[in-house]
């Protein structure tokens, strides 16, 4: 009886570890946003700059399309690769 009562806590708490960090490992995988969460995200990753028009106007398009924002205000884009690598013609990254 001992032995089946500590089986099922035992599975209880592995699903909860299980659930508890399946979230984090989906916030860090990139394009797994929903176009809903773009705009908190791109506020907070523009927060720290002076020039916050065109920081939320190319972060949201960013997003748009990318359905990632890197965490942070600042560096970290490795997180996205297609928010990484998306460049203006000159070459020049265009998201923020």
């Amino acid at each position: 009886m001992a032995g089946r009562q500590y089986s099922s806590l035992l599975l209880v708490f592995s699903l909860l570890f299980i659930v508890a960090f399946s979230g984090v490992a989906e916030a860090s995988t990139s394009g797994k946003l929903r176009p809903s969460e773009c705009k908190p995200r791109c506020t907070y990753r523009c927060s720290a700059t002076s020039h916050k028009k065109p920081c939320m106007f190319f972060c949201l398009k960013c997003c748009a399309t990318c359905l990632c924002v890197p965490p942070g205000t600042y560096g970290n884009k490795q997180m996205c690769p297609c928010y990484n690598n998306w460049k203006t013609q000159q070459g020049s990254p265009k998201c923020p």
